[in-house]
């Protein structure tokens, strides 16, 4: 392994941490319907517990409701009580067939709420990348220590390292920030 391979992997690791980041935030809810919102939602589908999106069709009517519409009728109670009981606080109403999931309004004081459990994400991140940074230089220490570099390369690395880590705290602080203002939006 060479300084390049440890920076890299640093490099790949830190982009997976940002994909977990968002894929986190775009749980959370935020005024709008969307829905990625009921992706975390289980089912009691025959004895095992499946996503919702893999027994309905999920797609959005308007702004403020979502539809769900489930492959076989008789899911159709299992899925509104799953949607119930979930802990997004929502409401959903059969018509018949279609389940319609409006989403309500956010108070002032929810928004606050969950644009602490945006900063949560953002800084689970950032201890992440932290982590990743940690790992990076003790595996060019090792390869110091090993004579496979010298000890320039290894303080060059360790720049190069850092300047990633940097990067990629300022991507998380930028994602959280753009969260933060889409909750905040009323």
């Amino acid at each position: 392994m060479s300084a390049s391979d440890v920076k890299k992997n640093a490099e790949t690791k830190m982009g997976k941490s940002i994909e977990t980041l968002k894929a986190n935030l775009s749980k959370i809810r935020t005024g709008r319907a969307s829905a990625g919102i009921l992706d975390h939602v289980q089912v009691d589908y025959y004895g095992s517990m499946v996503p919702l999106s893999q027994v309905a069709n999920l797609s959005v009517i308007d702004a403020r409701t979502l539809s769900v519409q489930p492959w076989e009728k008789k899911m159709a109670q299992v899925i509104e009580k799953a949607i119930r009981e979930s802990d997004l606080g929502l409401n959903p109403q059969s018509m018949g067939d279609l389940i319609r999931v409006p989403m309500p309004p956010l108070t002032e004081e929810r928004r606050r709420e969950l644009t602490k459990v945006v900063k949560s994400e953002g800084e689970d991140a950032k201890v992440a990348v932290r982590n990743l940074r940690r790992d990076a230089n003790e595996q060019l220490k090792r390869l110091v220590k090993d004579k496979d570099i010298s000890e320039d390369e290894e303080r060059r690395a360790q720049d190069d390292v850092q300047k990633l880590t940097d990067r990629f705290v300022a991507e998380i602080d930028k994602l959280v920030s753009q969260k933060e203002a889409e909750i905040m939006t009323v």
